[in-house]
């Protein structure tokens, strides 16, 4: 099993509005995301747990001329809320660091 963290290139959490965050895993190679994506560890299912919500919350795609993989959800808060702690959505991505892949 090896974390996700490190089999992408780049991991990465930003706005997609004021009421979304995006998240973009990236990989260097065809091969390592065919691994991830075949291993079906990183899913919508698996997006939803990490962040707890129902899937149905979750906008999901495998990117696979990009290698990539994209899933948005609804920000917890609005942007510029006073119970926002992360106002760019830039450090939202650490749960889906450590996603064991086989």
């Amino acid at each position: 099993m090896t974390a996700l963290a490190n089999l992408a290139r780049l991991i990465r959490s930003k706005n997609a509005g004021p009421f979304e965050l995006t998240f973009d895993i990236m990989f260097e190679d065809a091969a390592t995301y065919e691994r991830v994506k075949k291993s079906g560890m990183v899913s919508r299912d698996a997006v939803a747990a990490r962040y707890g919500l129902p899937a149905e919350k979750v906008k999901f795609f495998y990117c696979d001329l990009a290698c990539a993989i994209k899933a948005s959800i609804p920000r917890p808060h609005f942007q510029g809320d006073l119970l926002d702690s992360d106002g760019h959505g830039g450090q939202q991505y650490a749960p889906l660091m450590d996603i064991e892949i086989p």
